[in-house]
């Protein structure tokens, strides 16, 4: 079989790298040997949208997390983050690693989400679509992008070092047990050029009132900065098995100041969707935005709302404000009738937003059960405020967590 065998020659060697080592996923193929181009002009137009939907996002979410508790809870932040939201670290980068994702659509790119608190497809993305690209004989837009991720955890860390965080012990955690989520972290450890180890989820302690990391010879070694490939709404409700809320202790010491994470804080309130709607509510009040923000709203974001406003008059899409990877999300026409709707169990207990649909364009790719015409959806990392690399996705009407990543090439 033709494409069983470029599938092996392209993935094979990152397997054995230990690099990337989800090309299969739950059984299913996830990484496909198949190329998707997008044009110069394409991919600069993109760029330019994550740039400048950046900047309104970190200008809002700064405001947001001075903002009193009634607004933090409209927008569905938990009260055990209130405390750690307002001690945001810096105005002009809501995140250090964020992505936006995008709809292309007849009218230009459409924002849909922004994954600001963690966001994975790192991997994908910074490394394997090079030797994709490599591959294939194309260029690789995201070439020599890897750096973006050094200089912006380097920064990071200096901006606290700035602030009066101590930044001598510095660890890396996700559920280690998780291929996509250890293998995104040690990658990004990797990457970030920093002195630092990987500590597994499980091994995180509260001890003596520090995030510690207990050691193989029992012992709590004091974190002072944690990236963390781990939700703060899951870490608010966190508990031990006798029912201590140490989840809430943990953003108890993040908003004193004795524990820096990356993401900040601030990536929580960027990530809620329910941001959206304060943006589109602002935006059409008059308020707040400057002409040029106003533009690039108009331009990039899709009407988004806490109420209803779509049924019978234009296609929406129903969506809970921390929702990941398609989670409890449905898709309606102009009739009120589903479309599509998430069939994942997670998520659908959350506040709602309701948002104009942005159909995702339709494209065929080869994949190991044969040719598959699925919707593209793209994704525009923005890295300490900047556009970076780009990441493809193929899937249903809505982008589930075992949609296909599809590699990129430059035209």
């Amino acid at each position: 079989m033709v494409y069983e065998k470029r599938r092996t020659e392209l993935y094979g060697p990152l397997r054995e790298e230990g690099i990337f080592t989800w090309d299969w996923m739950y059984g299913e193929e996830y990484a496909l040997a198949d190329i998707h181009q997008i044009t110069a002009q394409e991919h600069e137009e993109l760029a330019k949208a994550t740039e400048c939907l950046g900047r309104v996002f970190a200008r809002t979410a700064s405001v947001v997390c001075r903002g009193s508790s009634k607004l933090l809870a409209e927008l569905g932040i938990p009260k055990e983050a209130w405390e750690a939201v307002r001690g945001f670290v810096w105005d002009d980068v809501p995140t250090v690693i964020g992505r936006f994702d995008f709809a292309q659509t007849p009218k230009g790119w459409k924002m849909l989400e922004l994954n600001s608190d963690t966001p994975t497809g790192i991997v994908e993305a910074f490394y394997v679509n090079e030797q994709a690209c490599k591959f294939f004989g194309m260029r690789n837009p995201n070439k020599g992008m890897e750096r973006d991720l050094t200089e912006a955890f380097q920064n990071a860390v200096a901006n606290y070092q700035k602030l009066g965080y101590s930044t001598d012990s510095i660890a890396f955690s996700a559920l280690d047990w998780h291929e996509e989520d250890a293998g995104t972290t040690k990658y990004l450890l990797k990457q970030s050029g920093i002195e630092a180890s990987f500590v597994a989820l499980k091994d995180l302690r509260v001890y003596n009132d520090r995030l510690c990391a207990l050691t193989a010879d029992g012992q709590h070694r004091p974190i002072d900065v944690l990236y963390r490939l781990h939700a703060l709404e899951k870490l608010a409700e966190e508990t031990d098995v006798d029912g201590y809320p140490t989840g809430a202790h943990v953003l108890d010491i993040i908003a004193r100041r004795k524990l820096a994470v990356i993401n900040p804080p601030s990536a929580f309130v960027a990530q809620t969707k329910a941001l959206q709607g304060l943006i589109w509510n602002l935006y059409e009040a008059g308020e707040f935005f400057t002409e040029k923000e106003r533009e690039t709203i108009a331009r990039y974001m899709l009407p988004t709302y806490f109420e209803n406003r779509f049924a019978g008059k234009e296609p929406y899409a129903v969506k809970p404000i921390f929702g990941r990877e398609g989670g409890g999300i449905t898709l309606y026409d102009v009739h009120n009738r589903i479309i599509e709707k998430d069939a994942e169990e997670f998520y659908w207990d959350q506040p709602m937003i309701y948002q104009r649909l942005a159909e995702l364009p339709p494209i065929m790719v080869e994949t190991m059960k044969g040719t598959y015409k699925g919707s593209l959806l793209w994704g525009s990392f923005l890295i300490d405020g900047r556009a970076s690399a780009i990441v493809a996705r193929v899937g249903g009407k809505i982008t589930g967590n075992l949609s296909y990543y599809v590699p990129t090439g430059l035209i």
